[in-house]
C-alpha cells in the first residue's frame, strides 16, 4: 500500500510552497464549494478545497499535483480549521498525494477481482517501463501506486490514471494506454473490451436484450 505520511518538512519545501495562495480561478471555486454548505459550517468544504489545491500545484509543477505541507496549512487558513484536522483528511483519502508525483499518476488495482483477472501482469507492465511503486520516473512522467478496489470488478482488472479509468485491461492494451499518454495524446477510457460498452456482459446479453440499443421499458411485460 501507498504510503500516506507526508513530505518532510525541509527549509527546501518551506521556500517552494510557503507562499502558495489559490490563484483567482481557483479561489472562484473555493468560495462556490464553501456556499454550498450553511454559515458556519465552511469547514465541510475541506474536501474540495484540498482537491483544489493539488490541482493547481498540479499545474504549477506539470503533474498529477501534490500536497505540499504548507499548501495543507493554507487550507486549514482558508477554512478557519486546525492544521491537523486538515492532515487527517488528506492522509486519509487516497485521492490527495502526500508527496510528489509524476505527470500521470498510474495507480493500479490489486484487489482480488483484480488480481484474479491479472493485476500483477499490469504492474509488471509498468515495471519494465522504468516505474516503481511511489517513486517519480526518471522521465517524470510516471508514478506507480498500487491501490484497493476503485470499484470496477466487474470490468477488472482496471487502472486509474489520473482522473480516467481504464478497464478489461490486459498488459498490451495497458501499455498502448501508456504509449499514447507518453505520445501527449488522449486514449480511449473506461473499458478496453472491443465490442463491449460498459459493464454488460462480456459476451451476449441472455437478458433484457432490448436494452443493448435502447432504455427500453419492461414494466408492462412484467
Amino acid at each position: 500500500m501507498a504510503d500516506r505520511s507526508p513530505a518532510p518538512d525541509t527549509p527546501e519545501l518551506r521556500d517552494r510552497w510557503g507562499g502558495f495562495e489559490f490563484t483567482e480561478s481557483y479561489r472562484a471555486r473555493a468560495d462556490k464549494a464553501i456556499a454550498r454548505y450553511p454559515e458556519g459550517r465552511q469547514r465541510s468544504a475541506v474536501m474540495p478545497l484540498l482537491d483544489l489545491a493539488q490541482r493547481q500545484v498540479g499545474e504549477e509543477t506539470n503533474t498529477q499535483g501534490w500536497l505540499p505541507l504548507p499548501v495543507i496549512e493554507y487550507v486549514a487558513d482558508y477554512l478557519d480549521m486546525p492544521v491537523i484536522r486538515v492532515l487527517e483528511v488528506a492522509t486519509f483519502y487516497f485521492m490527495y498525494n502526500m508527496k510528489p508525483v509524476g505527470k500521470y499518476h498510474v495507480q493500479v488495482c490489486g484487489t482480488t477481482p483484480c488480481m484474479l483477472r491479472g493485476s500483477d501482469g499490469l504492474i509488471e507492465t509498468c515495471k519494465k517501463r522504468g516505474m516503481s511503486k511511489g517513486h517519480v520516473s526518471d522521465d517524470g512522467l510516471w508514478t506507480l501506486t498500487e491501490v484497493e478496489c476503485m470499484g470496477n470488478c466487474a470490468t477488472a482488472p482496471m487502472v486509474q490514471i489520473n482522473d480516467d479509468n481504464y478497464e478489461d485491461l490486459t498488459p498490451e492494451r495497458l501499455d498502448a494506454i501508456l504509449d499514447a499518454l507518453a505520445a501527449g495524446e488522449q486514449p480511449k477510457t473506461g473499458t478496453q473490451e472491443p465490442g463491449r460498452h460498459t459493464s454488460e456482459p462480456a459476451n451476449a446479453l441472455s437478458s433484457l436484450s432490448e436494452m443493448v440499443d435502447a432504455n427500453h421499458d419492461y414494466r408492462s411485460e412484467w
